[in-house]
């Protein structure tokens, strides 16, 4: 048995100002108020570990690689820096190399080194494309979607749903127990909410690779951020959003319905330099990911750690908010109901924070 202490101590109920966390067999045991004689470590802040459902990679590895040791590296980076359950992202390729590296992602699923498998891509929106292959992408058919659904452990897949069959298409996502999300979309505010009607769930990194909102055609946004079902992707790096919208995006939706992902991508924790993400080449500028063809944005070089801290830092939300979003919300939206909080009972995946919120130990169940 291990006893955490720390000056605060973020749980659903409230702020421990001081507080501790009991652990005992990768277990949550007990939490309460107090800097009890026994504990064995202290820090500033004790919060649950960060939970990221979207990431192409990082530490120079990609998920994209179809090598099971690259992607092992590439969660074990982000793990270490406090990332403890991470969704594992593939962006836009042929169906058959996106079934060869889902199926090296399920085996890693399989023993927990990620919690599955992101399809981003390839049923995108050409017009809303963002740093994907445009040779690559193809309306959503049935033969096609249900291929890549068959790999074990598939926990989401974004669709633009005014390609022919899209809507359709996420409804099988959700008949099939994944997450139905939508992104890199040209779609009107109607054809959206069709799409919420046939299970859509999640708005990939709204904004971001969508139809801009408009006060005659608020196409995707809108209908996103209205629908009390859905949950938004924020990508916190400073780059992608402005800190304003994420604060205020997080506030009119409420922390339940937000969450925070980096949209990571190899280059994440790596220099300056010269990379590629789903055979596109991507240069990184003062840590600035863009396509080497047209600038967009390609990914970002963020980790959970550092969007929290711009989250709190930057937009101004405070820490009970800021956890919502980066590992309560996005673990309930997984149906991880083991994780996520500070309640006895659940996994001890645990981060350990200084006063400026830099991570200082992972604890892990």
């Amino acid at each position: 048995m291990t006893v955490l202490s720390a000056d605060k101590v973020i749980t659903p109920g409230g702020v421990l100002e001081p507080g501790w966390v009991e652990v005992d067999d990768g277990r949550i045991t007990a939490v309460g108020p107090g800097v009890p004689e026994r504990a064995h470590r202290h820090g500033a802040v004790i919060i649950p570990g960060f939970v990221d459902i979207h990431c192409h990679g990082g530490g120079g590895a990609s998920f994209d690689s179809a090598d099971a040791e690259e992607c092992a590296r590439a969660a074990g980076f982000h793990r270490e820096l406090g990332t403890t359950t991470l969704v594992a992202s593939l962006v836009t390729a042929a169906p058959d190399a996106l079934e060869r590296r889902a199926a090296v992602l399920s085996e890693l699923a399989a023993d927990g080194v990620v919690a599955g498998i992101h399809y981003e891509g390839p049923f995108l929106s050409a017009a809303r494309k963002g740093a994907h292959d445009p040779a690559l992408l193809r309306d959503p058919d049935p033969a096609t979607v249900g291929r890549l659904l068959k790999i074990p452990h598939v926990r989401m897949m974004t669709i633009a749903p005014e390609l022919p069959g899209g809507v359709d298409a996420l409804r099988r996502v959700r008949d099939a127990g994944a997450v139905a999300a939508i992104g890199h979309t040209d779609a009107t505010y109607e054809v959206t909410l069709d799409a919420i009607a046939a299970g859509a769930r999640v708005a990939t990194h709204l904004f971001n690779g969508m139809r801009p909102l408009h006060h005659r055609e608020p196409g995707p946004i809108l209908a996103l951020l209205e629908s009390p079902e859905v949950v938004v992707e924020l990508i916190g790096d400073g780059v992608h959003l402005h800190p304003a919208i994420v604060a205020h995006i997080a506030r009119t939706t409420g922390p339940a319905r937000a969450t925070l992902v980096t949209d990571a991508i190899a280059a994440a924790g790596m220099s300056d330099g010269d990379y590629a993400l789903g055979g596109l080449d991507v240069e990184v500028r003062d840590g600035v990911a863009r396509l080497a063809d047209g600038g967009s944005i390609a990914g970002s070089t963020a980790t959970a750690a550092s969007v929290f801290r711009r989250a709190v830092h930057d937009s101004g939300l405070s820490l009970t908010e800021a956890v919502r979003l980066a590992a309560t919300t996005p673990a309930a939206l997984l149906g991880l109901d083991d994780r996520g909080a500070i309640i006895p009972g659940l996994r001890a995946d645990l981060l350990i924070l200084d006063d400026d919120l830099t991570v200082r130990e992972v604890v892990t169940a």
